[in-house]
């Protein structure tokens, strides 16, 4: 009978604990949704009054930022569609192959794809793609992204790609299919929500990143709009605060839209396809 007061006033301490939490982790995402629209520079949290458009016209006017929203798409997109469809392969063939010691190239490989994407390695990658003349490329950019993010692509992929039973291949080629046609209508329907997450991951981290298009790309033109965000800050380098928080949200929408179509298209999975 005493432990119900005792478990009453636990669960207030954790929901009240809970709800503080949420809120410190909520206030800047308010903020980042009413900034934009008040025409004085706040970086308190204030409901805009007036409320304007004004922030916005005066981003889609800045041709440079404009530019490198598109810049951003396209290394997004190639890289994804790289990453996509090599780890798809590379997964397949691991988990398929019985190539000795699959499992520790897998690890190892996934070691090392924190070190090709991380700035540790960027002299090296700089030399590598300065003395294939990419330099000043979109396809520099989307080769190192799809380099750095494809072990951990494949490590992810081949999870769901095991979770197939062959007997579902092999019924397939009794039947008369080729292994390719094994692969594309069994296997990768099946693996699909898996492809989906790969998609997704590999083009937040693309989208996001700063690092490597700042050292590799030299033309305004081609900049991302990760680089681009500094075209709102003054000389003096102090951030234009209706600006940002104007061309923030932008910047966001794309990589909000993916996940809200992904999610209501096939829907987020991170387990294998098949339970045999």
């Amino acid at each position: 009978m005493r432990k119900a007061p005792n478990i009453f006033l636990r669960r207030t301490i954790f929901s009240a604990a809970a709800t503080f939490l949420g809120t410190v982790f909520a206030l800047p995402l308010v903020w980042f949704v009413f900034a934009p629209f008040n025409a004085r520079a706040e970086l308190g949290l204030a409901i805009p009054s007036p409320f304007t458009l004004s922030n916005f016209a005066t981003v889609f006017q800045n041709t440079f930022a404009m530019q490198a929203l598109l810049n951003s798409l396209i290394q997004a997109a190639g890289g994804v569609v790289l990453v996509g469809a090599a780890a798809t392969l590379a997964a397949y063939a691991l988990s398929r192959s019985p190539i000795p010691g699959k499992g520790a190239v897998t690890y190892i490989l996934l070691l090392f794809s924190s070190v090709v994407s991380g700035s540790a390695a960027m002299v090296p990658i700089f030399l590598i793609i300065s003395a294939a003349g990419l330099i000043d490329t979109h396809l520099a950019v989307i080769l190192v992204f799809a380099g750095g993010l494809l072990p951990t692509a494949m490590f992810i992929l081949r999870d769901f790609i095991d979770a197939i039973p062959r007997s579902y291949e092999e019924s397939a080629m009794v039947a008369g299919a080729s292994p390719l046609q094994a692969f594309f209508d069994v296997a990768l329907p099946v693996i699909r929500p898996g492809i989906v997450v790969v998609v997704v991951w590999a083009f937040v981290n693309i989208w996001g990143s700063f690092l490597i298009p700042f050292i590799l790309l030299r033309s305004d033109k081609l900049m991302p709009a990760s680089v681009a965000i500094y075209s709102f800050y003054s000389e003096a380098g102090t951030p234009i605060v209706t600006l940002l928080a104007a061309y923030s949200l932008i910047y966001s929408l794309p990589v909000i839209a993916l996940y809200l179509f992904v999610n209501w298209k096939f829907g987020f999975r991170f387990f294998g396809g098949i339970k045999s």
